[in-house]
């Protein structure tokens, strides 16, 4: 078939690298080291089946609505859940491998141990491989063309070492290991830390636990749903909103950003207002928090001072005693223990790579590190056009720039992430959804051309710049197009729709609200010009 691309792991981006790999005529082998496709969303019983993993817990729902988290010529289908449960992401996971043919190229249970660069390397960019399979025992080393990591992020957890937390006497765990809320019942837990992970452990736990939220600067808690109801990722994530934001005087856009945060909870009574602005966090996204807070079922405090044998004393003098459990959602530790050290050595979570892919001081650009990125928005299709960039790079198709120029672009995209994010292990990989994702479709011709667009198709035009920025848009010319792609996008607002109109409503005499937009044009700019012609 061709040239051999090893793919490290069947997640979200070990999928879509195995189709890109298809599209481009080389030959995937891709090594899981479980017993089962998913990654992250293939939910675990217990914690000590792959300790070393990530998994979601077992009422997971994902914070991205479907159309934004789809890839590109796949759509989930139209009657699934706009923010859908991990067991359904799993199912949608399984049905793109069987019907783009996946399946065959995944081998299950075989772990890949160590990724070094052969012998002679600088001449033909090959890489020695050697993997361990989990049911034998038995050990192997093979040749590779290429390699694509697609391990994620979520395996090693980081665990701060507080004062006094070796002497505490209650049960303290990694949020990772949070399954489900069966023995927390009439428990007290705290939880520390409130990012995504932390807010959904705590108002998962506060329905059956008496629940202590513990936070070093707050957060601004944001809601899956927007404004009438429609997910609020469709109607943020738009090419007009972005152009519209960079005319926007920065002062205004926060005032507003935070008028609309506060519009569900407000920060300062929740005792949430972190000392930040909104743009300068990864946003944590929770439509239960609220509740939970007005109810009394989470107690808010500050950051840690020490722990005690029963209990914690927190930095404004304040404690909590007979806590049974604490856990921590701090986050992880990124890594790749299989590669070798030489080729990338990560610190501080910083990863100094090109496009968040490609090692700059590598003679051959022959391996590719997909999906380590936290955007503001999905990772799934950055994850694949991240997979579609390397496959044209490892053929050739797609050329880098210098090793000076990457390297400049490398310390360029982080100071910008210095200068506008919080300090902090969780926002080393930011990268902001439509901008990114143009990035990378630009480098290998697949970024819609809007110019073209709206002169061709108005129709089309008008739902990409004014619509959703879904992946679909991705699809619509260059190498691997797809011929669906246009109809999809053209109904994409049918499948939002879809899952929530299950119930027939009563027919209405008429409809007595009139539009804004109606307003403008009937009423007020006819008497605007009237006034304006005789003042």
């Amino acid at each position: 078939m061709g040239k051999r691309v090893l793919v490290i792991g069947a997640g979200c981006a070990g999928l879509t690298c195995i189709k890109s790999c298809l599209d481009e005529g080389l030959e995937p082998v891709c090594m899981e080291r479980t017993d089962i496709m998913g990654g992250l969303w293939y939910f675990k019983e217990r914690h000590d089946q792959w300790p070393e993993q990530g998994s979601v817990n077992r009422s997971t729902v994902i914070n991205t609505s479907k159309e934004m988290m789809a890839f590109s010529d796949y759509p989930l289908p139209a009657d699934y859940a706009n923010f859908v449960h991990n067991t359904k992401v799993l199912e949608y996971f399984r049905d793109f491998a069987q019907h783009f043919g996946l399946n065959k190229y995944i081998h299950y249970n075989k772990e890949v141990v160590l990724v070094k660069r052969a012998k002679d390397f600088d001449r033909t960019g090959q890489w020695d491989v050697e993997s361990r399979d989990h049911k034998s025992g038995a050990e192997k080393t093979e040749v590779f063309d290429f390699v694509l990591v697609c391990s994620g992020h979520h395996a090693q957890t980081y665990k701060p070492d507080f004062p006094g937390i070796k002497d505490f006497q209650g049960k303290v765990i990694h949020s990772k290991e949070f399954k489900d809320c069966r023995g927390f019942e009439g428990k007290k837990v705290m939880v520390v830390g409130i990012g995504n992970s932390g807010g959904d452990c705590a108002s998962e736990l506060a329905k059956y636990s008496w629940v202590i939220l513990s936070t070093r600067r707050g957060a601004w808690i944001q809601n899956r749903i927007g404004p009438h109801g429609i997910p609020l990722d469709i109607g943020r994530t738009r090419r007009f909103n972005l152009l519209l934001k960079s005319f926007m005087p920065r002062w205004f856009f926060l005032w507003q950003w935070k008028r609309l945060l506060n519009y569900k909870m407000n920060h300062d009574i929740y005792s949430m207002t972190p000392d930040f602005e909104p743009d300068a966090t990864h946003p944590t996204v929770n439509d239960d928090m609220a509740n939970r807070i007005a109810a009394g079922m989470i107690k808010v405090k500050p950051d840690i001072r020490r722990f005690t044998k029963t209990g914690v004393e927190f930095v404004d003098g304040s404690f909590e005693d007979n806590v049974d459990t604490v856990i921590l959602a701090t986050g992880y530790v990124i890594g790749f223990p299989m590669v070798e050290k030489g080729v990338i050595d990560v610190k501080e979570n910083n990863l100094k790579l090109y496009k968040h892919m490609f090692c700059p001081d590598l003679t051959k650009p022959t391996i590719a590190f997909i999906g380590n990125i936290q955007p503001l928005g999905s990772i799934m299709p950055i994850a694949e056009l991240q997979g579609r960039v390397a496959v044209r790079v490892f053929k050739g198709l797609c050329q880098l720039p210098s090793r000076e120029e990457m390297w400049e672009s490398i310390k360029a995209r982080q100071a910008r992430m210095g200068a506008r994010y919080v300090k902090s292990k969780r926002h080393t990989i930011q990268v902001d959804l439509i901008p990114f994702c143009d990035e990378l479709a630009d480098m290998i011709g697949v970024k819609p051309n809007l110019a073209k667009l709206w002169l061709t198709d108005p129709v089309l035009a008008r739902e990409v710049f004014f619509g959703p920025s879904t992946p679909y848009q991705y699809r619509l010319q260059g190498p691997c197009k797809w011929s669906g792609a246009r109809e999809t996008i053209l109904t994409q607002m049918d499948r939002v729709r879809q899952p929530l109109q299950t119930r027939p409503l009563p027919r209405k005499a008429g409809d007595q609200s009139i539009s804004f937009i109606y307003i403008l044009i009937a009423v007020i700019l006819p008497a605007l010009l009237y006034f304006f012609r005789f003042i």
